[in-house]
């Protein structure tokens, strides 16, 4: 393993168009209880399923992972993730973004009422949540969490973008392992760590969009720290000295939580148990972006770093039965 920039001599460095369902309105959705029925539900996972294969190839990927009875659960989870995700970028005003998410605030207190409204992920998600103990405090988190993304893009602290990444990416992990029935205080601080790796991996992935955009996704408190300029790298869209010590400095966290979520399986050797190794396979995927990140030197404009890695699903399925990550 080579290290990275000698920091590390043990670990290397490893981010819409909506096809409506048959039985809802692509426009408005209904937010009146609506009657349930096995055809209903299995056309409410499709969609789901859909969405995850479409927007996240990564998560779609790893699902294959998981034991049949519960990749419903899965698609429907990952799938509420990518709508809160893909908020923000979807609407042209703050108003509007906001509107989307009470409509997911009030979904979910509607679920656990037992009245989903009429909408295939709040269907998906009823259902999920009848098979599996989820607590609604992590959704209502999830939805807080992209609240305020949409008014403050930017983070001024690693603290601060790290919080954000502990509660929707560890967050969603918290879901699954619920789903899963492998609630265990070891399980949930290795996949708070991965949660935040996922993050800020998929953040330096999706750099160059970021930055088309006016934002910059890496912490002010980093970026001050090495000098970088902001506009230029708006406006010139080309990396420098300065943000590829940035971007290597953001990796590098990246690649502690990695590291942390690795070290609480020493006990058994390093080998996660079967249950659970479906979701720290997400890991890889995170890793890969790293890798390559540091293979070009961390230029994040690099456009090698936007082809999809075709070794991914080999690794993953390496990874998934060698019970390692």
């Amino acid at each position: 393993m080579v290290p990275l920039r000698q920091c590390h001599a043990t670990a290397r460095l490893a981010g819409r168009a909506r096809r409506p369902g048959k039985l809802w309105c692509s426009k408005a959705f209904s937010t009146t209880p609506c009657v349930r029925s096995s055809a209903g539900v299995s056309e409410a996972v499709d969609y789901c399923k859909d969405l995850v294969r479409k927007h996240d190839y990564e998560s779609f990927l790893t699902s294959q992972l998981y034991p049949q009875l519960y990749r419903p659960g899965y698609y429907a989870l990952r799938a509420f993730y990518i709508e809160l995700a893909t908020i923000k970028e979807a609407v042209s005003q703050t108003t509007l973004g906001q509107g989307r998410l009470v409509f997911w605030r009030n979904a979910i207190k509607d679920i656990f009422k037992n009245a989903p409204p009429r909408h295939p992920v709040a269907i998906a998600l009823h259902q999920t949540a009848q098979n599996s103990h989820l607590a609604q405090y992590h959704f209502q988190r999830m939805i807080e969490a992209r609240e305020e993304e949409l008014f403050s893009p930017t983070h001024l602290t690693v603290e601060s973008m790290t919080g954000h990444a502990e509660s929707t990416s560890s967050t969603f992990f918290y879901l699954v392992l619920s789903m899963l029935r492998q609630d265990s205080a070891i399980f949930s601080h290795a996949a708070s760590h991965l949660g935040v790796a996922q993050s800020f991996a998929t953040f330096l992935r999706a750099f160059p969009f970021h930055a088309s955009r006016g934002v910059m996704v890496i912490p002010a408190e980093i970026t001050a720290k090495h000098g970088v300029k902001q506009q230029e790298v708006f406006s010139k869209r080309a990396t420098s000295k300065e943000l590829e010590d940035a971007v290597f400095e953001l990796a590098t966290i990246a690649n502690d939580n990695l590291i942390t979520a690795r070290e609480m399986f020493k006990e058994t050797g390093g080998k996660v148990p079967q249950a659970v190794m479906p979701l720290f396979s997400a890991a890889i995927p995170a890793m890969s972006i790293l890798t390559r990140l540091e293979s070009v030197n961390f230029d994040v404009f690099h456009p090698s770093l936007q082809v999809r890695d075709w070794k991914l699903p080999w690794r993953v399925y390496a990874s998934y039965y060698n019970r390692r990550f």
